[in-house]
């Protein structure tokens, strides 16, 4: 990386520390309790609260990672938020009234009024494990990029990552953390718009967007939508339609790093057309980074790609066994990209010249290309793992770092690297002021030390954003890839989405349903879900969402009526 490089990330970093640190003066002043600091001092707009919801959720996962998904697997991964506007509307209509009703700090508060205090401890709890995982892979996501360019210490390189983020958020508490969303997002959709068209202008002269989404959509990365219903398949029309909806309904309706950002919002009214805003911005712009993606796959179709996009992978095969073959795997792959330039010019040429017999037969010549280079990807995958078992032999997280580092120009690279850490730090700031809430108000506060004064409360708080910010970055420097980041995070909150979100719905929906009965329910739930995902079949995870709350909800109405539970409703 050149000085520009270092200078425009630095800059832009520190601009964004210094932002969030003034407007944690300013939050100081606000912050007159312990739930001003957690839940703001529910003034915000309705902009705001959008932004701060979409930054929450926008990690840096999704710009690292989804560009790996569209260069891999094309555009269908979109499919997977086609519930998002489902699950915002109704949340804006069924779900926020109560939440305002009670004017609560955590959603789990809420549950103690409608059940016990069991069911408020049971169900903060499986968040908090929940959450502090997820939130330990979007620190891990940035940290890859600075070892891979750097060689940096990892443990080293999450504590960097993490301690400016506690910094500004221990400060100014939730209000400073919405705040500095709105810039952190700018940031992060002015990068992509710009990766995007950086791709586009170097492509080869005659090749513009038609050009290349005709190049792309030979080997299927243009298809949106796939029709076909799989139990095994992760991405088509009704995972994403159905059991994504039920994820989206239990991360943005019960989980508190959603939940705290529109409880923020100054009126009901506010909350809800942030949340809608949100459901109706998310899809064009998870369309927009797996564009990227795909340009970049055109882009490696006229610039020779390496075989394997990860080095440090690459590096572990040098002096072992397999060095040889994999040598002769890029020989190959190499000889297979000469071949793929020349059916590249045949296809442009014949489109343009509409020579329809050439462009048919270049088009059936290209997918052969592409399936020989497919197959030699999984073979160089399979000599990776022989020659080192620990290691993750996939490369789909490191293709945009791969691009962003050879051939983005200098000083760009730095505002790229910043733009990862703008999204990094967005997400974690929310993640920590939901986990500290959650501790506090949820277990510390209500449960183990009781009686004491707010202001109190308010230090344990900000003590509760820096201990979970060592436990994230402990986990983090632990935490291996899985077969893609932003599959990881999304596998992880499906474990406990559904149960935690059977809860809440039997506690909106059945009314006749009480607090021991669902208490059992979700126990068994978790344990049926839990074991499905370990021990069974970890594919079809979004279908674990809609099980999950479909049983605690049928388990505990079954439970209420056959056993006679007691009172129930609140």
């Amino acid at each position: 990386m050149q000085t520009l490089d270092w200078m425009v990330m630095v800059g832009t970093l520190a601009f964004i520390v210094s932002y969030g640190m003034w407007r944690a003066r300013i939050a100081r002043k606000q912050n007159a309790s312990s739930d001003d600091f957690m839940a703001g001092s529910r003034t915000l707009p309705w902009w705001t609260i959008g932004f701060s919801i979409m930054a929450t959720q926008a990690s840096a996962i999704t710009f690292l990672s989804t560009p790996g998904q569209g260069f891999n697997d094309g555009m269908q991964f979109v499919q997977f938020y086609f519930g998002m506007p489902i699950a915002m509307l109704f949340l804006a209509v069924f779900v926020l009234p109560f939440y305002y009703r009670y004017r609560i700090t955590t959603a789990y508060e809420y549950l103690e009024q409608r059940f016990d205090l069991r069911m408020r401890s049971l169900t903060a709890v499986l968040f908090l494990i929940q959450r502090g995982i997820s939130a330990s892979i979007s620190i891990y996501a940035p940290s890859i990029i600075l070892c891979a360019v750097f060689g940096w210490n990892l443990a080293l390189t999450n504590f960097a990552m993490a301690a400016f983020v506690v910094l500004y958020t221990t400060s100014g508490g939730s209000t400073t953390v919405s705040k500095t969303q709105q810039l952190q997002m700018g940031i992060m959709l002015g990068g992509l718009v710009m990766a995007f068209l950086l791709i586009l202008y170097n492509l080869p002269k005659g090749v513009g967007l038609s050009e290349a989404w005709e190049i792309a959509g030979i080997t299927g990365k243009t298809q949106v939508i796939d029709w076909h219903f799989d139990w095994n398949d992760r991405y088509n029309f009704w995972s994403g339609t159905l059991g994504a909806t039920f994820l989206f309904l239990s991360y943005f309706g019960t989980d508190q790093s959603q939940v705290g950002r529109y409880l923020s919002g100054k009126t009901l009214k506010e909350s809800r057309i942030g949340l809608i805003f949100n459901g109706i911005i998310k899809i064009p712009m998870q369309f927009l980074v797996l564009s990227v993606g795909v340009m970049v796959f055109v882009f490696f179709q006229f610039q020779r790609p390496p075989l394997h996009f990860s080095e440090s992978n690459r590096a572990k095969v040098k002096g072992t066994a397999q060095e040889a073959a994999f040598v002769q795997l890029e020989a190959r792959a190499d000889s297979i990209f000469v071949q793929k330039t020349q059916a590249l010019n045949n296809f442009a040429t014949a489109l343009k010249t509409g020579e329809k017999e050439v462009e048919a037969s270049s088009r059936v010549e290209l997918q052969n290309i592409e399936n020989q280079r497919t197959n030699l990807r999984k073979e160089a995958e399979t000599l990776i793992t022989a020659a080192s078992p620990d290691s993750d032999p996939k490369d789909k997280d490191y293709v945009f770092i791969y691009y962003i580092l050879n051939y983005v120009p200098s000083g760009l690279v730095g505002l790229m690297l910043a733009m990862a850490f703008c999204a990094s730090w967005g997400t974690t700031s929310s993640e920590l002021t939901a986990l500290a809430a959650t501790s506090v108000s949820d277990i510390y506060r209500r449960s183990i030390v009781k009686g004491r004064s707010d202001a109190y409360y308010l230090k344990v708080s900000k003590w509760a954003i820096v201990l979970w910010g060592v436990f994230i970055m402990v986990f983090a420097t632990y935490a291996g890839l899985f077969d893609n980041l932003i599959q990881a995070v999304n596998m992880v909150g499906s474990i406990f989405y559904g149960t935690i979100l059977g809860i809440f719905f039997t506690g909106f929906f059945l009314k006749k349903v009480g607090g021991r009965a669902v208490f059992y329910a979700a126990v068994i739930t978790q344990a049926i879900v839990a074991y499905l995902f370990f021990c069974v079949d970890k594919n079809p995870y979004l279908w674990y969402n809609p099980l999950g709350c479909g049983l605690v909800m049928l388990l505990g109405f079954l439970l209420e009526h056959i056993f006679s539970f007691g009172k129930t409703a609140k």
